[in-house]
């Protein structure tokens, strides 16, 4: 008999599959890095976003957001525009061709996941994020980066950090 420590990793490992599978396939469809794809993914959300924001939301450092805004703006699925209210700020928003790019790719685990996450109880949804919380204090991963790490690591180099 397998022991609950045991079936809880195996449950785990089940899940970290589920998302690097959908993860690698979404990159391929969308022929974009995971990290990158992120950041689309956030922008699209919200239709305009400013850096820091995107930062916040997925946990990483504005230098790692500011690497992939470049490529994205490189490849045209985002623009830069200046805030009217004060220049120094920037927006970061959803082009055309991002946005056909996100309708053209494969349905994201975490839409499906917040989907049937919404569905439950209020009382299931905050039992959820404590365990998860909590697994994540067992394994050290409270300060573990959002983006995988070649990317992460990739982007940091870059911005001299």
């Amino acid at each position: 008999m397998i022991d609950r420590s045991s079936e809880t990793l195996i449950a785990l490992r089940r899940i970290v599959h589920a998302l690097e599978t959908n993860a690698r396939a979404m990159a391929r469809a969308s022929n974009l890095t995971q990290a990158q794809l992120l950041v689309l993914l956030e922008v699209a959300h919200h239709g305009r976003e400013m850096p820091r924001d995107i930062a916040r939301a997925l946990g990483v450092g504005q230098a790692t957001v500011t690497l992939q805004i470049d490529k994205l703006e490189a490849r045209g699925f985002v623009r830069r525009e200046r805030r009217q209210q004060d220049r120094r700020a920037v927006w970061v928003i959803l082009t055309d061709e991002g946005r056909a790019l996100i309708d053209a790719i494969p349905d994201p685990l975490h839409q499906r996941f917040t989907k049937r996450f919404a569905g439950l109880e209020p009382w299931e949804q905050t039992l959820l994020l404590s365990v998860t919380q909590r697994l994540g204090s067992l394994f050290d991963a409270e300060d573990a980066p959002a983006f995988p790490q070649s990317d992460a690591t990739a982007a940091e180099r870059a911005a001299g950090g």
